[in-house]
């Protein structure tokens, strides 16, 4: 098992961490029904595409 030579400063602990962190994802309003969802999506609630009704089973 590997044994740390030195000691981490927390600036550089905190330096390796930056990138780690959790990005929000994009929302927009369905047309139809105006419920958040993920873009280029078909929603889930009302069965429509860019105002396109769809026929999901």
């Amino acid at each position: 098992m590997a044994v740390q030579q030195r000691r981490v400063s927390k600036s550089r602990k905190g330096m390796r961490r930056s990138h780690d962190h959790l990005t929000i994802s994009n929302t927009v309003a369905c047309n139809e029904c105006g419920k958040a969802l993920l873009p280029h999506r078909a929603c889930r609630d009302c069965k429509t595409y860019r105002s396109i009704k769809l026929s999901i089973k």
